[in-house]
C-alpha cells in the first residue's frame, strides 16, 4: 500500500543532517555510475508551466519523478517514489519543504569539498525562504563565526538576519548593499529570483567559494561572467542541466569566457574522479540547477522513516 505524506509528515522526519548525508551519498553513486539523472523537462502554456524531474536510485531500489506546476496562482509540487524493480508505486509526498531542503543540501555538500577548511566569514544574498536552508546546510559544514546578508527589502534582510541568528546561534549582519555582503567573505552564496548578475567578480576576495543556487533559466543569471572566469575550478550538480537552463554559465560560454569542458559534475568529485581546490586562494563556483536526483534521495529517506514511524495517510493503489 502506497501512503501520502504532508509538508508537515517532511517537516517532522527530515533534519538537514539528514538532507546532507542523503544528497551526498546519492551524487557519490551518481559518479560511480551507480544512479541515473534526467535534466528538468518543462511543458509551457500561455500562463504557467509544467516542470517533471526523474531519476533513479536503482541500486538501492527507488525510482522517482518530482512534479510541479508554476502558474501565477502559485507552485504547487509533488515527489513520486516507485519501487525500482516492480514499477509498485510507493509514496507520492508534498515536495516544497522537500525541495528546499535538498537545494540547501547541496549546496552544503559542494561547500563541505570546495570551501577552505579554515572558512570562517559568509555573505548571502537572498533572504527568502529558500535562503533558510541555503544558510543552514553550509553552517553545518564549517564553523562560521559571522555571517552578512542583503536583500533589497531591508525589513525582509533584517527579519531574516533575526530569525537565523536565534535558529543557527550565530551572528548575522543585515547590510545595505550586495557588495558589503560578499567583499570580505570566505564563502558567498546567491539565492534569489534574479534575472541579472547580483554578484560580480571583482568583489570576490582570493579564496572564496561561490554556490549559485537561484537560478534555473537560460535567461537568468544570478552572477557574472568574470566571477565564472575567475572561478580555477566550476562544479555543476548536472552538466548536461546546466547547458539547457544555467543561465549563469551559459552567458559565460557564450562570451568564450570559459568552455564548457571546464565545467565538471559534482557527483565527479564526491567520487574522487576530479580535483577541487588546488591551492587556498583558489576562488571556486558551484552552480546549482536543482536536480531530479537530489530529490529521489532526499525522498526516498523520508518515505523509509514515514514506514519506520507509521506516519502518513495509506493510498488506495
Amino acid at each position: 500500500m502506497s501512503i501520502f505524506l504532508t509538508e508537515q509528515n517532511v517537516e517532522q522526519l527530515l533534519t538537514m543532517r539528514d538532507a546532507l548525508r542523503c544528497v551526498e551519498d546519492a551524487l557519490r553513486e551518481y559518479g560511480n555510475g551507480a544512479a541515473q539523472n534526467q535534466p528538468r523537462q518543462r511543458v509551457r502554456t500561455p500562463r504557467g508551466a509544467l516542470n517533471v524531474m526523474p531519476a533513479g536510485l536503482v541500486a538501492r531500489g527507488y525510482v522517482g519523478f518530482k512534479a510541479y506546476a508554476t502558474f501565477r496562482g502559485g507552485a504547487r509540487f509533488y515527489f513520486h517514489l516507485l519501487d525500482s524493480a516492480t514499477g509498485e508505486y510507493l509514496a507520492i509526498i508534498e515536495a516544497d519543504r522537500l525541495g528546499q531542503m535538498r537545494t540547501g543540501a547541496a549546496s552544503g555538500v559542494a561547500t563541505k569539498f570546495l570551501a577552505r577548511a579554515d572558512a570562517r566569514t559568509l555573505g548571502i544574498i537572498g533572504t527568502g525562504w529558500q535562503a533558510e536552508s541555503q544558510l543552514e546546510a553550509v553552517c553545518a559544514t564549517r564553523a562560521f563565526e559571522s555571517v552578512k546578508c542583503f536583500s533589497r527589502a531591508e525589513t525582509h534582510r533584517a527579519r531574516f538576519a533575526a530569525k537565523m541568528s536565534a535558529r543557527l546561534k550565530i551572528a548575522i549582519e543585515p547590510v545595505s548593499s550586495a557588495r558589503d555582503a560578499i567583499v570580505e567573505s570566505d564563502v558567498v552564496i546567491a539565492i534569489t529570483t534574479a534575472a541579472q548578475p547580483v554578484i560580480y567578480g571583482e568583489w570576490l576576495k582570493a579564496g572564496a567559494h561561490v554556490n549559485a543556487a537561484g537560478g534555473n533559466w537560460a535567461v537568468r543569471r544570478e552572477v557574472d561572467t568574470e566571477t565564472v572566469k575567475r572561478a580555477r575550478v566550476i562544479f555543476a550538480d548536472s552538466v548536461e542541466q546546466a547547458k539547457i537552463e544555467a543561465g549563469d554559465l551559459i552567458y559565460a560560454v557564450s562570451e568564450n569566457a570559459i568552455g564548457w569542458h571546464q565545467v565538471q559534475e559534482l557527483s565527479a568529485l564526491m567520487s574522487g574522479r576530479a580535483a577541487g581546490r588546488a591551492s587556498a586562494d583558489d576562488i571556486t563556483l558551484f552552480k546549482s540547477c536543482g536536480i531530479a536526483l537530489e530529490d529521489v534521495a532526499v525522498g526516498s529517506f523520508v518515505y523509509e522513516r514515514a514506514r519506520e514511524l507509521g506516519v502518513g495517510l495509506s493510498l488506495p493503489f
